[in-house]
């Protein structure tokens, strides 16, 4: 799989945050889609699946917790980064339970975005 086939989806309910990575990630490559909601991510399921999603936690309506065990329920199997702004042990160890690839503290630093999506697709982190 080549980078410009790898698709990357970026849920965040900040436009700003969904913006900035979309750039970060597009600057390295991938293609990506942007959700401001996890319904929208969700809803987006039925016609493909992104091969590694990039998912905010703390979100009104649908959150990112929501968004985790609905993707366990459905089968759906992608690996998941989950960033958050509201760090907490128990939001840790309940993302990384639910099977999260990895969890970065927002602000997020640019390398260690792309070092843990390289690692949840398999890959060697390849320098920007």
């Amino acid at each position: 799989m080549n980078k410009a086939t790898t698709l990357i989806a970026v849920v965040d309910d900040e436009t700003s945050v969904c913006k900035a990575l979309k750039r970060l990630l597009r600057s390295m490559g991938f293609a990506v889609e942007t959700f401001i909601s996890g319904d929208n991510f969700l809803q987006s399921l039925r016609d493909h699946v992104p091969h590694c999603v990039v998912l905010d936690l703390h979100m009104p309506g649908v959150n990112g917790f929501d968004v985790q065990v609905r993707l366990a329920s459905a089968g759906v199997r992608v690996p998941v980064i989950v960033i958050t702004g509201y760090d907490t042990d128990e939001s840790r160890e309940r993302v990384l339970e639910a099977g999260a690839a990895a969890y970065l503290r927002k602000p997020i630093d640019d390398r260690s975005l792309l070092d843990a999506i390289a690692s949840a697709l398999g890959k060697e982190a390849e320098s920007p």
